[in-house]
């Protein structure tokens, strides 16, 4: 069942592939993502998928890792909001997941920790315990709270977590832009099904790149020169960045 498909000679390739193959199932709607409207949200990231020791090491997800981390900076730059997941489990709230996986992610297991490029950033954490992340928690009060309109989701896995969440935000109102470069599971047809589903009816696919392309392009957009000289456009700045004017 697990066969890595994502490698740092391979992902671009693949990710381009898969994106191009995607193009007419979500009917040719833009890529419009509007930076000062969006949230950064990155599920599970814990050494429980990305660490080999653990049996539940998702192989290709070690490749997602430089480019997710290029995002993440990119949106904290910006101060723009990123939030990530932990699941966590105990035997009373992991529900049917507790009899369908047999073994649940226990707090008390060090597996469970983020992975050390994402810890040390001392992020926001939101703990699930549950596929998706709305799921008895306040994750969509608290985007509601910050103006937040429109989700990009990455993560492992792709055709769980990930996938349920962006279904979950999509029925909630939010624009989801769905990572297909930034999401990893155990084979290639889970994570292209996902992505052919999502197309459909749920969520943009696009790549780290579009989405750092964008962000930056905004921010660009907030300097005018005019004469020889570099103004700031104050109201912009504090448009992409989230602040009062």
């Amino acid at each position: 069942m697990k066969a890595p498909y994502f490698s740092p000679e391979t992902i671009d390739q693949h990710a381009a592939t898969m994106q191009n193959d995607l193009i007419g199932y979500h009917a040719g709607r833009p890529f419009n993502l509007i930076p000062e409207q969006s949230a950064l949200l990155i599920l599970d990231m814990q050494r429980y998928f990305l660490d080999p020791a653990s049996h539940a090491f998702v192989p290709s997800a070690v490749t997602i890792v430089p480019r997710m981390m290029v995002l993440i900076e990119t949106y904290r730059n910006l101060k723009l909001p990123v939030i990530f997941t932990k699941h966590l489990n105990t035997p009373g709230n992991a529900g049917s997941m507790n009899t369908w996986w047999k073994n649940i992610i226990r707090r008390e297991d060090p597996m469970s920790d983020l992975i050390p490029e994402i810890a040390e950033l001392n992020p926001t954490t939101l703990e699930k315990e549950q596929y998706d992340a709305f799921f008895g928690t306040d994750l969509e009060g608290w985007l509601h709270e910050n103006n937040v309109t429109q989700v990009v989701i990455g993560g492992v896995m792709t055709h769980l977590c990930c996938e349920t969440t962006a279904r979950s935000a999509f029925v909630r109102g939010f624009d989801v832009f769905f990572l297909i470069d930034g999401t990893a599971t155990y084979h290639i047809d889970f994570h292209r099904s996902s992505l052919l589903t999502l197309s459909h009816g749920f969520a943009i696919p696009c790549r780290i790149e579009q989405v750092t392309n964008r962000l930056e392009s905004a921010n660009k957009k907030a300097v005018i020169k005019e004469d020889g000289k570099i103004h700031v456009d104050s109201s912009a700045l504090h448009r992409i960045r989230g602040e009062k004017g």
